[in-house]
């Protein structure tokens, strides 16, 4: 379920100085469909199968229809169930390397443009303090790690298939990431890593995602559908807007945390 990604910094500004790591470790989690970048990723990923002749044009016309409900009204448990059956049909009777050469090219043609740069910012802060920045996504996990990967983020953690042979069967391995899966594996994640969940860290624009959001000590809630937003001015959590100041608010937090935690260190030693 856990996918690590190289050290490199493909993808990020490297005109940025890189502030010392944090002392302890923490881990940033990050959503991606509305939070990382606009709409829903496993559409993208479904319009370069049809381009390659993998499912229909009926099949990419419901992606598209799924696509504007999303970006319209956000997440709901249809759309996570219509998710997990249209990437199951995608990739049954398909192999890993077809898979991985699908999520390559989603990204390069797709979604590399429906990035949010705020937020990828936010993410790259992290990163760049010390801090591991993993993606945790119901999206299966090759295009997820390609994501990660081509930003220079630490890895991904999304829904898995089995495979017998290389080949994909159809079948779930594990759960959908998605709601109180994904909370389970970002705190497995964290306890592998040694970090304590109220240091760690937790995006996300979904009310699906509101278990992982209470699990970190620092929850922030970016481009909101209406319930987690609600949600949020309940419990007085921070929200953000892509574009707007607030997100370079929590960029500028983010940096400052960072001196604070070098200073901590340096007296510590």
């Amino acid at each position: 379920m856990l996918v690590e990604m190289p050290d490199t910094s493909a993808g990020a500004d490297d005109s940025r100085a890189t502030l010392p790591p944090s002392a302890t470790p923490i881990v940033a989690f990050f959503d991606v469909d509305n939070t990382l970048m606009r709409g829903a990723s496993v559409y993208h990923l479904g319009r370069a199968a049809w381009k390659r002749g993998y499912v229909t044009f009926r099949d990419l016309i419901r992606f598209g229809w799924k696509q504007m409900r999303f970006i319209a009204v956000g997440e709901n448990a249809r759309h996570q169930v219509a998710v997990r059956d249209r990437a199951l049909e995608l990739i049954a009777g398909h192999t890993e390397a077809e898979l991985e050469e699908l999520a390559v090219e989603t990204y390069e043609k797709r979604i590399e443009k429906l990035l949010l740069p705020e937020t990828v910012g936010l993410a790259q802060d992290h990163r760049d303090k010390g801090h591991e920045v993993w993606l945790i996504t119901a999206t299966p996990e090759a295009c997820a790690r390609v994501i990660a990967e081509r930003l220079g983020l630490t890895g991904a953690i999304g829904s898995r298939i089995v495979s017998v042979d290389g080949v994909f069967t159809g079948e779930l391995l594990g759960h959908v990431m998605h709601g109180v899966h994904k909370a389970t594996a970002a705190a497995e994640l964290a306890a592998e890593r040694g970090a304590a969940l109220d240091d760690c860290w937790a995006y996300s624009d979904s009310r699906n995602d509101i278990p992982l959001l209470e699990l970190v000590g620092n929850r922030v809630v970016v481009n909101p559908d209406a319930a987690l937003a609600r949600y949020a001015k309940q419990h007085s959590w921070p929200v953000l807007t892509a574009g707007a100041s607030s997100i370079r608010a929590a960029r500028r937090r983010v940096r400052r945390e960072a001196r604070a935690v070098a200073r901590d260190a340096r007296r510590a030693s």
